[in-house]
């Protein structure tokens, strides 16, 4: 089959927007010149999951460096619900995470400050 007959049997819908040749409605990707059609699914295998969890939990503590590698966002607004509630569980993992670490800082904080200002007094009192 040609590729003009290839292309009057699938709809337009089916249509690469680049070069304008029939694709298939599974491709991801255009098989004559590459251009991404639609992205791929996120994965949603255990290791998935384990992986943009921990992922979550080390991000406040790495003082949020790679946020832009965090990949909950993408989850929380995918069609799919699974693939959806798997973002909502890594997005309470970060702030609970987040909350977490900032109240450690916090008290680490005043602990600190606490020992200092008792230091100070203890000298004084020589």
């Amino acid at each position: 089959m040609e590729a003009s007959e290839l292309q009057s049997a699938v709809p337009v819908a089916e249509m690469c927007p680049l070069c304008h040749l029939a694709v298939r409605p599974e491709y991801f990707f255009c098989p004559n010149c590459g251009t991404n059609l639609r992205p791929a699914p996120l994965p949603t295998s255990s290791e998935a999951q384990l992986k943009l969890y921990a992922f979550s939990v080390i991000l406040p503590l790495i003082c949020f460096v790679f946020v832009s590698k965090w990949r909950g966002i993408a989850y929380l607004r995918s069609p799919d619900e699974r693939t959806r509630s798997i973002g909502y569980i890594a997005t309470f993992l970060l702030v609970l995470s987040t909350v977490v670490t900032i109240w450690y800082a916090v008290v680490w904080t005043q602990s600190e400050i606490q020992q200092s200002v008792s230091d100070v007094n203890s000298e004084m009192s020589f």
